[in-house]
């Protein structure tokens, strides 16, 4: 069996983040030996008697701004850890977006260390000890902890063996450069609505045509912006270009909404 990842987490408020590794999907992975999560405490690196890590911004300005002595400190110590990271990343809204094409990047590593940072962030001069900056997105968190839970999350269920069904994130949304088709499941029947008699006719060539056609449906009116880069047959450029799909609440489309895909099983 091959060795586990490792991920090191740095960070001020360990305790948010250690419930969360062991519990669901993350917890199974380290008992299955998938993973190793290391969660440790950037206090450790204060170097003062008041263990503070923190301190006033030059040239003034609300809030305090972690200290590079102590970043580099924890940065130190992870890459001298065998073996060494792959990458040390900064969690930072400045970041690189964090999307699957890069979750698939980790994926493939044996160990990340994960920078979290808290009040105004770190020391700039920390930006040049790090391999990358990666942001979850264009909001401003209390702090880098969530970040790094969901880069965690999302590389560790790639990880063989990780989810139950090894085809699960196969189809996942964007790893298919589309979203996901909706899915289905009993009550048959609810409120009115039932589940598309597609599904339940046991034609899988027809099946997976329809499935194929909601999520370009679904991307469409959703996430136009996933298409350009989306890898499309002719036919389903030429599908998209007449139709204006519309999508309701439960995912599936209404009446002549969903491209066809010229697929008739």
């Amino acid at each position: 069996m091959s060795a586990p990842v490792r991920f090191t987490i740095e960070t001020l408020f360990p305790e948010l983040v250690l419930p969360w590794t062991r519990e669901a999907l993350l917890g199974r992975a380290a008992q299955r030996g998938l993973v190793d999560v290391r969660v440790n405490d950037l206090r450790r690196f204060a170097n003062t008697p008041t263990n503070r890590v923190d301190d006033a911004p030059y040239g003034g300005g609300a809030g305090m701004v972690i200290r590079v002595d102590v970043a580099a400190a924890a940065i130190d110590e992870a890459r001298a850890t065998a073996p060494p990271p792959d990458e040390v990343v900064l969690l930072s809204p400045a970041g690189e977006p964090l999307t699957q094409r890069l979750v698939e990047r980790f994926a493939g590593y044996r160990h990340i260390a994960l920078l979290c940072g808290r009040y105004e962030g770190f020391d700039a001069r920390t930006e040049r000890l790090v391999d990358r900056e990666v942001s979850v997105g264009d909001f401003v968190l209390m702090g880098g902890e969530l970040p790094a839970l969901c880069l965690l999350e999302a590389t560790v269920r790639l990880l063989p063996g990780a989810l139950g069904a090894e085809e699960s994130h196969r189809q996942d949304s964007f790893t298919t450069g589309v979203l996901d088709y909706p899915e289905y499941t009993r009550p048959l029947a609810f409120r009115g609505d039932e589940v598309p008699e597609v599904l339940r006719s046991g034609h899988h060539a027809r099946i997976t045509a329809w499935r194929r056609a909601q999520a370009l449906a679904r991307t469409a009116a959703r996430r136009p912006d996933l298409l350009a880069n989306a890898a499309l047959s002719d036919a389903e450029r030429r599908a998209l270009l007449v139709n204006e799909p519309t999508v309701n609440g439960n995912g599936a489309d209404r009446e002549g909404s969903a491209p066809e895909t010229g697929e008739d099983g």
